[in-house]
C-alpha cells in the first residue's frame, strides 16, 4: 500500500556533494519518523540520519557535521543533503519510513523500506 522511492545516487569524487531524495506514496495518513541508512555488503544495515514528526534529528557519528536530514511533510518527503563525501561513505542507502496508514487505526504504526540506491565516492 506505500511505496518509497529514493533517488539522487551516484558517483562522485571525494568531497563532493550529493543530496538523496526519498518519495512516500500510497494509503498515507501521517509519516511519523523518517530516516536513511545503508548498507555495504557482508554488513549489518546502520542508522545514518534520524528526523522525527517534531523535526529532531540524529545522526551518526560518522556523518555528524556533513550530513543534513530534512524533510517535507506537504510533499512527503524525505532528503539527505551529503557535503564533503568520503570514499567511507560509500554504501547502498535506504529510506525509511514509520506510517500511520489511511483505514487502520491512527494508533497502528508500519514500517517501510525504501529499495536502495547506491552512492559511490571515489576519485
Amino acid at each position: 500500500q506505500v511505496q518509497l522511492v529514493e533517488s539522487g545516487g551516484g558517483l562522485v569524487q571525494p568531497g563532493g556533494s550529493l543530496r538523496l531524495s526519498c518519495a512516500a506514496s500510497g494509503s498515507i495518513l501521517s509519516i511519523i519518523h523518517m530516516g536513511w541508512y545503508r548498507q555495504a555488503p557482508g554488513k549489518q544495515r546502520e542508522l545514518v540520519a534520524h528526523i522525527s514528526s517534531e523535526g529532531n534529528t540524529n545522526y551518526a557519528d560518522s556523518v555528524k557535521g556533513r550530513f543534513t536530514i530534512s524533510r517535507d511533510n506537504a510533499k512527503k518527503m524525505v532528503y539527505l543533503q551529503m557535503n564533503s563525501l568520503k570514499p567511507e561513505d560509500t554504501y547502498v542507502y535506504y529510506c525509511y519510513a514509520e506510517i500511520t496508514q489511511i483505514g487502520a487505526p491512527p494508533e497502528v504504526k508500519f514500517a517501510y523500506w525504501g529499495q536502495g540506491t547506491q552512492v559511490t565516492v571515489s576519485s
